[in-house]
């Protein structure tokens, strides 16, 4: 169970606030593209995120997109973003997330991993040793090769609520 448990739960990313990043010596966001920084069905992002990346940038935390999808469809959609990326990740294996923090040439325990999937996204980070948080997908539908993991995620969720351990919080610290 403990590789599917993220570190934190936070309803969205945009609720990652900076100074707590920073009270946490955190460097570097490595983060999920499709229903975690962006909706998949919305590759412009929300005035929300362009906020939230300002903040960011502003505090001298590095956001970085580590996603499973191709380098071309990760470049398309991060071109109005000027974020940089590591595409063909291979979550859950910790390919991309250990390419990315070598990227960035930090330690991991300068970097997070947040993403809207146990299955991928909270497994290669909690494999590659950088603490994880696990978010609410922006949208409810999904692309159509998700579908198998939110299936097995359903089983890990409702576990998890029965243990009481499945509780989104306002920020990272919040709780935890």
């Amino acid at each position: 169970m403990a590789l599917v448990t993220p570190t934190w739960m936070v309803k969205a990313i945009y609720k990652i606030r900076p100074a707590t990043l920073k009270r946490l010596g955190i460097q570097a966001v490595l983060t999920d593209l499709d229903n975690t920084l962006i909706a998949w069905d919305n590759p412009n992002g929300t005035e929300q995120l362009h906020d939230w990346l300002a903040e960011m940038q502003t505090a001298g935390i590095t956001v970085m997109v580590v996603s499973n999808n191709s380098h071309e469809r990760v470049a398309k959609a991060l071109a109005g973003l000027d974020l940089p990326f590591t595409a063909r990740a291979l979550k859950p294996l910790t390919v991309g997330i250990n390419r990315a923090v070598k990227q960035l040439q930090l330690p991991k325990e300068a970097c997070i991993m947040v993403g809207d999937q146990l299955m991928t996204d909270v497994i290669a980070g909690n494999s590659a040793g950088v603490r994880t948080v696990l978010v609410e997908p922006l949208v409810s539908t999904d692309q159509w090769n998700t579908l198998p993991n939110r299936f097995v995620e359903g089983f890990i969720k409702r576990h998890m609520k029965r243990e009481g351990t499945y509780k989104y919080l306002e920020d990272i610290n919040d709780g935890k």
